[in-house]
């Protein structure tokens, strides 16, 4: 086994109370600020969800764009063959 994973075996997951302690620490070390935090990361996970969103759409688009191609340069192929 790796060192990491007996570490986590020794010291155990977090359970209910842990994250209760976690919680109270947190809002006692930023008491205030801490809405604002939580304000900020949702918007920052909301950007980087749309900018997911349009590289997946441009991705989609170009595929879709670079099949079009081929099958017009099929058929001009095709047209070219049967021509001769």
């Amino acid at each position: 086994m790796s060192s990491e994973y007996q570490t986590v075996l020794a010291f155990g997951f977090t359970g209910g109370w842990e994250w209760i302690v976690i919680l109270v620490v947190a809002v006692l070390i930023f008491g205030r600020r801490l809405p604002d935090i939580a304000r900020s990361i949702g918007k920052s996970i909301t950007e980087f969800k749309k900018g997911v969103h349009e590289i997946e759409s441009d991705v989609k688009k170009t595929i879709d764009e670079s099949e079009t191609i081929a099958e017009s340069s099929n058929k001009e192929d095709n047209d070219t063959e049967q021509k001769s």
